[in-house]
């Protein structure tokens, strides 16, 4: 019997707005060890256009590395570096602020329904002052694997190891973004009921699995739509649909490091974030 991970402990998502306001699902983990190396996950979800039309008008951040994730919608990304990129429906993009960036991110639809997700990774101390980087992954670039018994798993970072119950072997998955400051993986599994995943995950990295869509079992214990499952230390990870389900799944190597959080900026004392106040208000961020 393979060693498979637990859910430790479950945290839901609360309603909130950002931007110009967009209506959001929101699950923050800035003050949360076992969420390292991840700060936070938004899910944009709307049927109606009044909840998102407002967008992500030109904000700052430092500190951070944003992955956006759309299963559904159109978005546009410019900065002050001169990157503009499109967003859209089973695609992905990757932004490491680094020292500063200053963006937007407006929908470039005006009706239809918005499914979407941003997800905050924090950056270590050595690379909070680091020149920002911008990088998109349109849906062709995804690396999807389906099969009657696993579903659809798409590959968006990183990489996982998956069990294929009709090999003697598992096969490496591994997504287009690569590069980020700490090593992580990034997956979404879609599944009918009665379909079953095992990924292979490094024991030393924390994982975690977000229901957006119906439910499944982890190691016995049910998590439902809207709920984040933080897991123990294992080797692999199996997850089980109920029913129709669609899941994001997280792992990473926990960055050990104090984490200060001011509005879009993470840094790791309060003087840093004080720094990062004046900089920005100086217009220093434009200068880089």
């Amino acid at each position: 019997m393979i060693n498979t991970r637990a859910v430790e402990h479950v945290m839901s998502t609360h309603a909130t707005s950002d931007g110009d306001g967009v209506k959001i699902q929101r699950i923050a983990g800035f003050n949360n060890p076992r969420f390292s190396p991840f700060l936070m996950i938004d899910e944009l979800r709307s049927e109606t256009s009044k909840d998102y039309i407002g967008g992500f008008p030109p904000h700052p951040h430092r500190g951070i590395e944003t992955l956006t994730y759309m299963l559904q919608g159109h978005f546009q990304h410019k900065d002050h570096m001169g990157n503009v990129g499109e967003l859209r429906s089973g695609g992905a993009q990757w932004m490491a602020a680094g020292r500063g960036v200053i963006h937007s991110e407006m929908p470039m639809m005006e009706q239809g329904a918005l499914h979407g997700f941003q997800i905050w990774i924090n950056q270590p101390a050595t690379h909070k002052m680091q020149p920002a980087q911008y990088h998109d992954f349109q849906r062709k670039s995804i690396t999807e694997h389906q099969n009657e018994q696993v579903g659809l798993l798409r590959m968006i970072a990183g990489e996982f190891e998956l069990d294929t119950t009709s090999s003697a072997a598992a096969i490496q998955i591994q997504g287009p973004l690569q590069k980020t400051g700490v090593p992580l993986s990034v997956a979404d599994w879609q599944a009918d009921a009665g379909q079953k995943v095992v990924l292979g995950t490094n024991v030393n990295h924390h994982s975690m699995a977000y229901v957006y869509r119906g439910s499944v079992q982890i190691d016995g214990k049910v998590i439902k739509q809207g709920q984040l499952a933080l897991l123990t230390q294992a080797e692999w990870l199996s997850l089980d649909s109920i029913e129709n389900s669609g899941v994001l799944v997280f792992s990473g190597e926990p960055i050990n490091e104090p984490v200060v959080h001011y509005g879009p900026f993470v840094m790791n004392s309060m003087e840093e974030i004080e720094q990062t106040v004046e900089d920005y208000n100086n217009g220093v961020f434009e200068t880089y």
